[in-house]
């Protein structure tokens, strides 16, 4: 069986990577949750971080089918618009999203979104099964933080977002919109339950102890280790815990501009009637 050929890219302004997942046989490729940069001070965007992508992508001669979104970050704009644009590929996420989109099209008033997840090119059912290139991949539905959290499975590798992280850092918050510690414990068993040699792919890092960022480990290592959801800790204590834990965290920086544009598929909302575009901050909501 192929074996992916895997480069990721580490932003260390919101502690994000992201991955490239190529087919070595046909030059195939997926990018698994790009980073636009956003100045929050100022309200601009850049593309640096995409640019690294963009160019690892020529340099290697890769033909991008797939733009890949864990879930709708809270911590990050999405560039798959960006990259899309010079690269073509479709833009994905698991299907529901459209609950996410109906909770904060309410909060952010946004009138114009449609909540039925058309602004992303293909929605992922559970388990479905799909591919880039020669690599047979899967969409597994793996709700908790939020959703319409998706892990891709792809041969012996599996990209899962924010469900875990290194096993010194444990697991994703559930305290968001739609949250729910018990569906994330559920969906971490279920990654859990692949092979011990299957390599799990991490979409943050926060370097605790002051340690190197560290984006890869493996479902054996996360079982034997994890502090949160490592084998022996059962589902009632693992709630109790991370329903505790969620209490004492602030609001993540970028989760009003990141949110609503990654609900979007990273679209910016539409300009208005002076051409300029805008981001809302909901005042007491949050």
């Amino acid at each position: 069986m192929t074996a992916a050929s895997i480069q990721t890219f580490f932003d260390s302004a919101t502690c994000t990577a992201t991955h490239v997942v190529a087919c070595p046989d046909t030059g195939i490729a997926a990018i698994v949750d790009s980073v636009l940069d956003f100045e929050a001070k100022s309200g601009r965007t850049s593309t640096a971080s995409a640019d690294k992508v963009l160019a690892h992508v020529g340099e290697r001669g890769l033909t991008v089918a797939w733009h890949l979104e864990t879930h709708a970050h809270a911590d990050h704009l999405s560039a798959a618009p960006y990259l899309q644009q010079r690269l073509g590929g479709k833009v994905a996420i698991g299907s529901q999203i459209c609950a996410t989109q109906a909770v904060f099209k309410g909060i952010f008033n946004a009138t114009d979104l449609a909540t039925d997840g058309s602004q992303f090119d293909h929605l992922f059912e559970a388990d479905e099964a799909f591919a880039i290139g020669n690599l047979q991949a899967r969409a597994l539905h793996t709700p908790g933080h939020t959703p319409a959290c998706i892990s891709y499975l792809v041969g012996d590798d599996v990209f899962i977002g924010d469900t875990l992280y290194m096993p010194d850092y444990g697991s994703a918050r559930c305290d968001f919109p739609g949250g729910d510690p018990r569906a994330l414990y559920q969906s971490i068993r279920r990654l859990l339950a692949l092979p011990g040699t299957t390599r799990m792919h991490l979409c943050h890092d926060y370097s605790p102890g002051g340690r190197p960022p560290m984006w890869e480990t493996t479902v054996a290592e996360q079982r034997a280790a994890n502090v949160h959801a490592g084998d022996g800790i059962g589902e009632d204590e693992f709630v109790a815990m991370r329903s505790a834990r969620d209490k004492t965290l602030g609001v993540p920086a970028l989760l009003l501009p990141a949110v609503q544009v990654n609900i979007r598929a990273g679209h910016l909302p539409p300009a208005e009637d002076n051409g300029k575009q805008y981001l809302k901050i909901p005042l007491n909501v949050i």
